[in-house]
């Protein structure tokens, strides 16, 4: 599988850590930054994530930055993400079996490397549930062509 990661400066931290896991898990790893922590703004950043999950280039996403919440907010403007800001196990792996999210985002000021990682390995070993969440997807993706 092939994962786009990106983030700001307050990301960079973490982007790194869960970078290494997904590589040494075997992921191919497309890295659009940044690449230190020097101030960057993230919507930067985040949109090519995202365009390349929306353009297929990559089959999910991971975006970070201090909170987590602007990087998701980029991602989801892009025409076909569904990204999630998640700082729990639970959501994780809900918003996999339920939202079918190609993206997860998360704040390198709010959780830690450990936590981290467990989100990032539950919401990547997450199947789709489809069933009686095919129709919600649909219904949400069809706001897009509004």
């Amino acid at each position: 599988m092939k994962i786009a990661i990106a983030c700001d400066h307050g990301g960079y931290r973490l982007k790194e850590v869960l970078k290494a896991s997904m590589i040494a898990q075997g992921y191919e790893v497309i890295d659009f930054g940044t690449n230190s922590e020097d101030s960057v703004d993230y919507p930067d950043y985040a949109y090519k994530a995202a365009k390349a999950v929306a353009d297929k280039e990559c089959e999910r996403g991971v975006v970070v930055c201090g909170t987590g919440i602007g990087v998701s907010i980029v991602a989801n403007k892009v025409d076909g993400i569904r990204c999630a800001l998640v700082h729990d196990l639970f959501s994780a792996k809900a918003t996999r079996q339920h939202n079918d999210t190609n993206m997860i985002a998360m704040g390198g000021r709010v959780i830690g490397e450990g936590l981290a990682l467990e989100i990032l390995n539950t919401w990547l070993h997450t199947d789709y549930e489809g069933g009686r969440h095919d129709q919600r997807i649909e219904k949400m993706m069809a706001i897009e062509k509004q």
